[in-house]
């Protein structure tokens, strides 16, 4: 072994006791030699006294200039807290300074080596070096001397937070992955909290020894040193025994590395500290009651896990799986059964549903499937027999519906079939009388009158002078070329009509996001006028604000300050409203009033125009004043097919008057006569039926 020089000093020969790590024991029966283990040490105290009496009379003293062999300890970031409170009186104080300059002696000091740092306090903190202040003992022991104490209360709770916030962060010298010691000397009871901050500091990594001197509290001590107690805690009598700790501090420091010098026992890890060590467990494990063995932590016994079906554990781990058929999805927790279906290779006809490690094949409803399984067919009930329908049977796949012949009705029972009398069952319209044909009805007209266009109104004549306003759409989806489209749909229409003062009058009202008037009813009274005013149009290209024209139109169009004739002369009013899209505003009101008002309504839709809102626009009959188109190219076949001229009984009070020569009179001529015809044959054929089964209705 290393060879240990002895001092004459009992402050020395504890210092060797230190260093050396093993008391040498001298019996003077026996020259036999045992070697005592630190732990005895305290029980060995009064034989180091007779020990240290017998070396300083046999031993010589040390050669001039010797020094003290320091030591050899780890880097260690250590700061002392030292109180300064008024009952720590003055020659006390300097004990402690003392104390403090003693240990660093046997400190290994440098930047690299042991750092220290000094605070006091009393009512505040005062950091009197930091750990990056010094890094040699000449200028710590310059420090410590300068200190000057305090002198008032005792606030160690604010002290350790100050060392824990402050002193021992790397602003200040803390180095990482460096053991922090905290050395806290004290001689009363402190004035505020100090057990939930020191908990929070030892937490944080910081080993803390209590120094209790004269009147301190054995209670306040524990509350702030580290475990074990019996190497954390210092209880000395006075001041003057204060370096009877510094003896001890100086061998936790300087002490051997435990987990490599004894026989630990710990099964996976042992971590040192001065003067001791404690075991710990790798990742996975948990340390037993005897703190050195180990055991798995089996999350899935212990129900600590996520998995749906199938646990999988591994020391402190565990990963999940799935029962066969299932595949586990992409949270890695839950599982969903295999959808073999998906695989495409099935051949099912219509549906495929997978199940528990396969699949089987369904059909849709109404077809049963084949004995393949997997091929499905319809079922035809109406083949099959399987339906109640009078007369006809109509099958769709696993149902049917029933119909009836033509000229028969189905009853409400929706099976059985009744003969139709439709002039007796439906309002048919027809102004003069209606004629019944198996499943259908005509109207007819009395002797000198035409059927109108409508097919159920009687008349006098097919044409008339009318007051004929365009409401034309300029907003921005319409488009230019589009909007030149529009213009020549409007002239092909004015090519239709007899415009004149007196006859037909035209006007033309543009709108988008507002409206303008192109030209009122009473301003051109030629139809080649009219069409060139419309092709000077210009195109305005903004929003769609539909029930704004019908309020122009009705509110001022139709006025006869913009030469609408009065209303007593019974000429028609007639507004058209194209458009190519949804209005941005509320139609109904004004689509309402324009016909409460006497205006017959034609609507015309394009591209995007909303049926619905054309529909509310146009007069009764919708079909004869509702027109539509997808492709702005085919409404000129609009144009074609748009019939304006409305026949009342008096035109401008006058009948009008026609040659009875010309090909139209003809056809009217011939038309009247098939009518009378018609008449005369219903008449007999109701002299020969009962009056209940009448098929003629007026």
């Amino acid at each position: 072994m290393a060879s240990c020089t002895f001092q004459s000093s009992y402050r020395y020969f504890l210092l060797w006791l230190q260093c050396c790590g093993t008391v040498l024991v001298l019996r003077a029966q026996s020259n036999k030699a045992y070697w005592i283990t630190p732990s005895k040490r305290k029980m060995m105290r009064l034989s180091v006294f007779i020990l240290l009496a017998l070396i300083a009379l046999t031993t010589a003293r040390p050669k001039t200039g010797q020094r003290e062999r320091k030591c050899k300890s780890g880097p260690v970031d250590l700061v002392f807290i030292i109180d300064s409170s008024r009952s720590v009186r003055p020659h006390e104080f300097e004990t402690m300074r003392k104390f403090m300059i003693d240990i660093l002696d046997t400190l290994d000091i440098g930047a690299n080596a042991t750092r220290v740092g000094v605070i006091q306090y009393s009512s505040q903190v005062l950091n009197e070096f930091s750990l990056k202040t010094h890094f040699k003992t000449a200028s710590m022991v310059k420090g410590i001397n300068e200190i000057i104490p305090l002198a008032q209360g005792t606030m160690t709770g604010l002290a350790i937070k100050y060392a824990m916030n402050v002193a021992f962060t790397p602003e200040e010298g803390d180095r990482p992955k460096v053991p922090n010691v905290a050395v806290i000397v004290t001689d009363g009871r402190p004035q505020d909290r100090v057990a939930e901050v020191a908990a929070e500091a030892r937490e944080k990594g910081i080993e803390i020894y209590a120094v209790g001197v004269a009147r301190a509290d054995m209670t306040s001590l524990r509350a702030m040193a580290s475990p074990p107690f019996e190497d954390h805690v210092f209880l000395v009598e006075s001041f003057d025994l204060i370096h009877q700790f510094g003896l001890q501090f100086q061998d936790k420091l300087c002490g051997l590395d435990l987990c490599v010098e004894s026989d630990h026992g710990c099964e996976h890890i042992c971590e040192s500290s001065p003067g001791s060590y404690h075991c710990l467990c790798l990742p996975g494990y948990t340390l037993n009651d005897d703190h050195k063995t180990c055991s798995a932590i089996d999350l899935c016994v212990q129900g600590k896990n996520d998995c749906e079906q199938v646990c999988i554990s591994s020391p402190g781990s565990y990963t999940c799986d799935c029962n066969k058929g299932y595949t586990l999805n992409a949270d890695k927790k839950t599982c969903t059964m295999i959808d073999y279906c998906s695989f495409g290779n099935h051949s099912c006809d219509h549906q495929c549903a997978s199940i528990l490690n396969g699949y089987h094949c369904k059909c849709n409803h109404g077809y049963h499937l084949l004995d393949n399984g997997k091929t499905c067919q319809p079922i035809d009930l109406c083949a099959q027999g399987k339906h109640e329908c009078e007369q006809v049977c109509v099958s769709a796949p696993g149902v049917y519906t029933c119909d009836c012949n033509k000229g028969y009705t189905l009853n409400a029972d929706k099976k059985t079939c009744t003969h139709m009398d439709l002039c007796n069952s439906v309002e048919h319209g027809c102004e003069f009388q209606c004629v019944s044909t198996p499943g259908s009805f005509y109207c007819i007209c009395p002797e000198g009158q035409l059927l109108q266009e409508n097919g159920k109104s009687c008349g006098t004549c097919k044409s008339a002078n009318i007051d004929l306003v365009l409401l034309i759409d300029g907003s921005k989806s319409v488009r230019p070329q589009n909007f030149e489209l529009v213009k020549k749909f409007v002239n092909q229409v004015v090519e239709s009509l007899d415009v004149s003062a007196q006859g037909t009058r035209v006007g033309l009202v543009q709108y988008s996001s507002r409206v303008r008037t192109e030209f009122p009813l009473n301003m051109y009274h030629t139809a080649e006028d009219i069409k060139a005013a419309v092709m000077k149009v210009e195109y305005m290209e903004k929003g769609t604000m539909t029930g704004l024209g019908l309020k122009h139109m009705l509110e001022n169009s139709f006025s006869e300050a913009e030469g609408a004739r009065p209303a007593a002369r019974n000429i028609p009013r007639i507004g058209l409203v194209f458009t190519d899209g949804r209005s941005q505003d509320d139609i109904t009101e004004w689509a309402k009033l324009t016909k409460e008002a006497g205006i017959t309504m034609y609507a015309v839709g394009v591209g995007k125009a909303v049926e619905d809102e054309l529909r509310e626009i146009a007069s009764e009959p919708v079909e004869k004043h509702f027109y539509y188109t997808t492709d702005f190219a085919a409404i000129n076949t609009i144009a074609e097919n748009l019939k304006l001229n409305v026949c009342p009984a008096e035109s401008q009070g006058e009948i009008e008057v026609k040659d009875p020569c010309a090909c139209e009179s003809l056809v009217e001529f011939q038309q009247v006569t098939m009518s009378s015809l018609e008449q005369l044959t219903q008449k007999h054929i109701l002299k020969k039926k009962h009056p209940t089964d009448g098929n003629i209705s007026k």
